[in-house]
């Protein structure tokens, strides 16, 4: 069964598809030879506002969790302004690599635990946005608002050494994509027509199931890593 996050995500992707075809339709309407394609290229820094469950499993003792450190990496992105006020947007970033590490005891047995990197992974995560700009494009300072999809999957997933002496043994793991919603806003300054600055703040909802596999062992936990982004870019019009 489709998770109800899975289904908002499949929900807004079609009303974004649905716009875009309205969208096109009316474009000609709107009487304007501003540039429509605007591409962006900036710097995302993630925090991180991670929940997730105890893990469960084989020889695990009660209050060991798990955390992420929050990252930076590259933004690129794609506008195409449809109508005065409305924009689609494809968010990208490059894939960072992420930390978890131990929270809980401070060691496990004789091994530390808390505080300490236990596994690396790096995620693609791009998201579509509808945005809504305000005021026309008389004006160089336009804030806006947006809302869309966001889709999350992870690779390059590798316990650290510190990881498998936690664990007992060398461990593989495995990290389920995720599909969920994103919100952003964001303000807009125009220096020229074909030149722009770019601040956003965007939050989405992002999910998996971790499984951990030591030796045949497995520990499983649900985590929820609740990304924010603080978004400073360039753009160039076309």
């Amino acid at each position: 069964m489709m998770k109800p996050s899975a289904r908002l995500a499949c929900a807004g992707l079609l009303g974004l598809v649905l716009t875009l075809g309205v969208a096109a339709e009316v474009r000609a309407d709107d009487g304007t030879d501003a540039p429509a394609n605007t591409v962006r290229l900036g710097l995302y820094d993630i925090f991180y506002h991670v929940h997730a469950g105890n893990l469960s499993g084989p020889y695990v003792p009660a209050g060991v969790g798990l955390d992420v450190n929050d990252v930076q990496t590259l933004y690129a992105a794609y506008v195409r302004t449809f109508l005065t006020h409305f924009d689609l947007e494809l968010a990208l970033g490059w894939p960072p690599l992420t930390k978890t590490v131990g929270r809980g005891p401070a060691t496990l047995g004789s091994v530390p635990y808390n505080g300490q990197v236990i596994s690396t992974a790096r995620w693609f995560g791009p998201s579509l946005l509808l945005n809504y700009v305000f005021f026309d494009r008389s004006h160089a300072l336009r804030p806006y608002v947006g809302v869309g999809v966001n889709y999350t999957s992870f690779y390059d997933r590798d316990s650290t050494a510190q990881g498998n002496a936690a664990s007992g043994g060398p461990t593989r793991l495995s990290l389920t994509p995720s599909a969920g919603p994103v919100g952003t806003i964001g303000l807009s300054y125009h220096v020229t027509p074909r030149w722009g600055v770019f601040v956003s703040y965007s939050f989405s909802e992002v999910q998996t199931n971790l499984s951990a596999d030591t030796v045949g062992v497995i520990r499983t936990t649900h985590v929820s890593f609740g990304p924010e982004a603080l978004i400073v870019a360039a753009g160039y019009s076309f």
